[in-house]
């Protein structure tokens, strides 16, 4: 397994960091990097919703335990549970490397944020739309902005900081580092 995932991040990184010269002046490493992996996710997270939601619930409502569930949110709850791993993967082995705290923590820290964040897109959407009448489009993009620096930074300060605050999180156990 340990193979495998050096393999996995070895090529993830072979390949993000391919395009950093393109982007050199303009962010550091690390920000290209959160960039590029959060943008990946973010669109694999769209095209598991958009299988989900067409062909895998062709758009049917799905009944569990005498719940009614709407097709669309069930597709988005199939979708989180695919891409929340592979967001966190990707930001505890390519985008945040240095960080010391321990993978349980992180993984706590890290679903704070994305729910905080699924939280603050509905807000902005309801506040621009509804509140400031702004067109749907562009409040998605006004939210956008707002989301990803609200993620970027939240997680670079506390999902993966760099260096440990506590004295327990500075301790990390021989099974949970790679290389």
């Amino acid at each position: 397994m340990q193979k495998l995932h050096a393999f996995i991040r070895k090529m993830v990184l072979i390949v993000v960091d391919a395009f950093y010269p393109l982007f050199r002046r303009f962010m550091p490493l690390q920000t290209f990097r959160y960039a590029a992996c959060g943008g990946g996710n973010m669109v694999f997270d769209i095209v598991v919703f958009m299988l989900s939601y067409n062909y895998f619930l062709n758009k049917q409502i799905v009944y569990i335990a005498g719940i009614a569930i709407s097709p669309y949110i069930f597709a988005f709850l199939i979708a989180f549970c695919i891409s929340f791993p592979v967001g966190f993967y990707l930001s505890r082995y390519v985008v945040w490397q240095q960080t010391k705290t321990r993978k349980r923590i992180q993984v706590f820290r890290y679903f704070l944020i994305v729910v905080a964040c699924i939280a603050l897109n509905y807000f902005f959407l309801k506040l621009f739309i509804e509140v400031f009448h702004w067109w749907p489009t562009f409040s998605k993009i006004m939210t956008t902005v707002i989301v990803v620096l609200f993620s970027y930074f939240t997680q670079r300060n506390f999902s993966f900081k760099a260096a440990a605050e506590k004295e327990e999180d500075a301790v990390v156990p021989e099974d949970e580092l790679i290389d």
